[in-house]
């Protein structure tokens, strides 16, 4: 069987999937305050739409997929679909980013649905008045008591902390703090240069070392081999149960070893982050589509991945800083 392999070696094996463009927060560094043009619900790809690319996907090596928006749990039924992808027998791994605030209600099923192993749960400050400030919403108490319901049950669960500067990095080291009696992953993140953001407010940023700096000014910590292709870099602390991480998504030093594709939820093929999207899925498949054709598809689609983000968002023909996070899929 042929197996995605880009032009660079790198055996591609790990689908991010946006369910919905669409969310109940409206964080500053995702969209604008009054939100994005959510597009009509029948140009989203149905679930059996997804069904169907993912399952063409995984007989092409793809065994792992994380589920993005938008915010996946505003989307109807996205329990059920989650029900539909466990049925899927290549697929080993099934992940799910939210922001926690719709999920209470369905944290046991999720423990009962075996293949789900992790949560990421996106919360950027650990202050109530300053969470509803970068969320412009009211959903603190609902966000953290999820954390900690997910602290206590089987899956595993990372916290998303997006880093601001001037907003929340007066907390990075109250986030570390969370680690010591807690089993979670905390991982900081590189803000991002979508959402209108431009180089200017960029070289303001957060990046790296200095977030990397900031945790060593009080604690010591030595770095974990992770896998090769992780997302993050990976840190244990003296003394500490959980771990922290650190995710260069504007620097962008992972690119190498990247074996990850990303699909919106308008059916969108993206070979990185910061292109502009290299095909329409969703036509392609309402056009009538075989999975042959689909197969043939990918097997061409990823010859055309580049070799990092640099080159990815050099190519665009828009810059990219207007494009949302929800829209591409966080």
């Amino acid at each position: 069987m042929s197996k995605l392999v880009d032009s660079f070696g790198r055996q591609i094996n790990y689908l991010r999937l946006a369910v919905t463009d669409r969310c109940n927060l409206r964080c500053q560094y995702c969209m604008p305050a009054h939100g994005i043009d959510i597009v009509p619900r029948k140009e989203l790809l149905t679930y059996k739409e997804m069904y169907r690319v993912v399952r063409v996907l995984t007989e092409l090596g793809v065994n792992k997929i994380r589920l993005t928006g938008g915010e996946p749990f505003v989307r109807k039924d996205f329990v059920k679909f989650l029900e539909m992808l466990s049925f899927n027998d290549l697929l080993e791994d099934i992940n799910i980013t939210t922001n926690g605030a719709l999920i209470s209600n369905h944290i046991t099923t999720l423990e009962n649905l075996k293949k789900v192993k992790s949560i990421n749960l996106s919360i950027d400050s650990l202050k109530a008045e300053k969470f509803n400030e970068i969320t412009r919403r009211n959903a603190f108490d609902e966000v953290f008591k999820t954390m900690e319901t997910l602290e206590k049950s089987t899956l595993n669960l990372k916290l998303n902390v997006v880093v601001q500067s001037g907003i929340n990095t007066d907390e990075i080291r109250d986030f570390v703090r969370l680690t010591k009696d807690k089993n979670i992953a905390v991982r900081f993140i590189e803000e991002m240069p979508f959402n209108g953001k431009g180089q200017r407010e960029m070289q303001e940023n957060w990046t790296f070392k200095k977030i990397l700096n900031e945790i060593k000014s009080e604690f010591l910590v030595e770095e974990i081999q992770s896998e090769k292709s992780s997302t993050s870099r990976n840190y244990s602390i003296e003394n500490h149960v959980g771990t922290v991480g650190i995710i260069p998504a504007f620097t962008r030093t992972i690119c190498n070893d990247c074996n990850r594709i990303r699909i919106t939820s308008t059916g969108t093929f993206k070979n990185c982050l910061f292109d502009d999207g290299v095909f329409n899925l969703r036509d392609f498949i309402r056009d009538g589509a075989s999975n042959d054709d689909l197969k043939e598809l990918f097997l061409s689609l990823i010859k055309e991945k580049p070799e990092n983000g640099f080159i990815a968002e050099a190519n665009r023909k828009d810059g990219g800083a207007s494009e949302s996070m929800s829209t591409i899929g966080g």
